[in-house]
């Protein structure tokens, strides 16, 4: 089993058969995504329940501990980023990559709240990691293969960049998206002196 398949099946092998019962399964993570996004990884399992319109009970049958919770939101994170790489294979180079990008920045807020309870060590996060650069990196090599992105930058490289930028605190977000603009507009290539 690939890392891709592992990520891709820890949210389907623990969601519910029943329509109901996947209703609140999905409520449960994007409340516990707000939450942690917002209030980091103490964020309150009550407060999460009470978000997503269910009780207590129905969460701890859902994830049965705050572990599987974290790791059930990063997996799901992880594996949405992994099928917005899929559907922008046939994007231009560059608007690929920007668009993926962006959505990674989302995913960095979440990512803070959760990696410290999901040590570095976690299988999950490992696969996680994996999974996430054997999606993306295409994208970049896309981008420089067309011209359009420095070739001196490895995969590797583009994600610290933009997790340091997304790591800052700023102002509002207005600040951050204009940073991050900058940082997109730094990745460009540029034609030689003299050349158009």
């Amino acid at each position: 089993m690939t890392d891709r398949e592992l990520v891709g099946g820890i949210v389907v092998a623990q969601r519910p058969r029943r329509a109901d019962a996947r209703r609140n399964f999905d409520a449960l993570l994007a409340a516990a995504r707000d939450a942690f996004a917002e209030k980091g990884a103490e964020a309150s399992l009550e407060d999460i329940a009470r978000q997503a319109g269910v009780g207590i009970g129905t969460l701890y049958r859902n994830f049965p501990t705050r572990r599987v919770l974290f790791e059930t939101v990063y997996a799901d994170e992880v594996d949405a980023l992994c099928r917005l790489a899929d559907e922008l294979t046939d994007a231009p180079p560059w608007d690929g990559l920007a668009t993926w990008l962006r959505r990674f920045v989302d995913y960095t807020v979440t990512k803070r709240a959760i990696r410290d309870a999901l040590s570095g060590e976690s299988d999950i996060f490992v696969a996680c990691r994996r999974a996430m650069l054997d999606a993306g990196e295409p994208l970049l090599l896309r981008a420089q293969a067309a011209g359009e992105v420095r070739s001196d930058m490895s995969f590797d490289d583009l994600l610290r960049l933009i997790s340091g930028v997304t790591g800052a605190a700023y102002v509002d977000t207005e600040q951050r998206d204009r940073v991050f603009g900058i940082t997109l507009d730094g990745m460009r290539t540029r034609p030689a002196p003299g050349k158009p």
